[in-house]
């Protein structure tokens, strides 16, 4: 078990934010569900994340114990299990919405390109430690494009283009901690961004028109763009206090489509108001700073790369997630973390904070 001293360098902040987070997840999500759930399974939603965030927690505590250093040795093997994961969704995955993501394992739905993001950044945190050198030529840096790009694509054929784009703001996190030259990091950007046009042409329709809803939801306004206009009048409707807890018509009265899942961030605008919303977005911030600041006083450079990694996720998808609900990005499926239901997000991003709080635990080489 863990030692005194090394449960005094718990951050305790952190786990206090992820406490509160999910704490108003379940409020939420009971809010969102209660009313669309018959009879005895009206509190389904919200008492099965409720279980499921209980045994994720008590299983994060537990791998405290073990010295994160020791994921390197297992790396490639998570990597090699990984791609063996995402093959396995394209033959025996089942399809909902469209995607063809999740594979069934008794009574749960798992989602497999959820817990690649965090095997992508353990793997390539791994790869990236041993480039000593740096990263200033293209010899550098081809080997880590090729080693992200095979599950990059895997993903990107379920198609989960969001979850595509998340593997590539933690590679750009990562590389740019880790030392890459300047003048190829700004090519790399310009060479995407050359490249846009061409890869509009490798998007499936729905996603073509969820770019174009993007710009003008009434494109589309009883097919996709009807998310976006939904969501809006959802976050308008809440003004300055909300509606009330269970009192948002939009949420309450289903015009709000995945108000549990991709969309709850509108039901917290709708029922606690800019007010509600606003600490929301202060709790993330909160969480992203422990991040960033258990990236800088991690004792080595591998922790320096997993809290980037990790960090970089978690703010992607804040970023997205809360933009897309507001309008001012695309739709593409990520969900908030700590506070979207599903179980397969809820174990990554407890599992992803867990390995924060085991880097900053052990941040002190004297202690070794």
């Amino acid at each position: 078990m863990l030692n005194e001293r090394l449960l005094r360098n718990l951050d305790f902040v952190l786990i206090g934010v992820v406490v509160l987070l999910i704490g108003v997840s379940l409020m939420i999500i009971s809010s969102a569900t209660h009313a669309n759930t018959p009879g005895s399974e009206q509190f389904y939603y919200v008492q099965r994340q409720g279980v499921f965030a209980l045994v994720n927690i008590l299983l994060m505590f537990l791998f405290l114990n073990v010295d994160y250093n020791s994921l390197k040795r297992v790396a490639p093997w998570l990597y090699g299990l990984n791609l063996v994961m995402l093959l396995a969704v394209m033959f025996v995955g089942h399809s909902a919405l469209g995607a063809q993501r999740w594979i069934q394992i008794g009574p749960i739905n798992l989602q497999p390109s959820e817990f690649s993001k965090l095997i992508m950044i353990i793997a390539l945190a791994q790869m990236l430690e041993d480039r000593k050198g740096g990263l200033n030529q293209w010899r550098d840096i081809l080997p880590i494009f090729l080693y992200v790009g095979i599950p990059f694509i895997l993903v990107l054929k379920q198609p989960d283009l969001g979850t595509a784009l998340v593997f590539m703001a933690i590679l750009f996190g990562m590389i740019f901690v880790a030392g890459i030259n300047g003048r190829l990091l700004m090519m790399l950007f310009g060479g995407a961004t050359v490249l846009m046009p061409i890869f509009w042409h490798f998007l499936k329709d729905y996603q073509k028109m969820r770019l174009s809803v993007f710009i003008d939801p009434n494109v589309d306004p009883l097919g996709s763009g009807y998310h976006i206009i939904q969501s809006k009048i959802a976050i308008g409707s809440g003004m300055l206090l909300g509606k009330g807890l269970f009192g948002g018509t939009q949420s309450q009265l289903n015009f709000l489509p995945e108000n549990h899942t991709d969309f709850i961030f509108a039901v917290i605008g709708e029922e606690l108001g800019f007010v509600g919303a606003a600490l929301i977005l202060v709790l993330y911030l909160i969480l992203l700073y422990r991040g960033i600041k258990i990236a800088s006083t991690a004792k080595d450079d591998f922790g320096t790369l997993l809290a980037v990694g990790i960090t970089s996720m978690l703010g992607f998808h804040v970023l997205v997630n809360v933009g897309m609900t507001a309008g001012i990005m695309p739709v593409t499926g990520i969900p908030l973390p700590l506070m979207s239901y599903g179980v397969s997000a809820l174990t990554t991003n407890l599992m992803a904070i867990g390995l924060l709080l085991n880097i900053y635990m052990r941040r002190q080489k004297i202690m070794f």
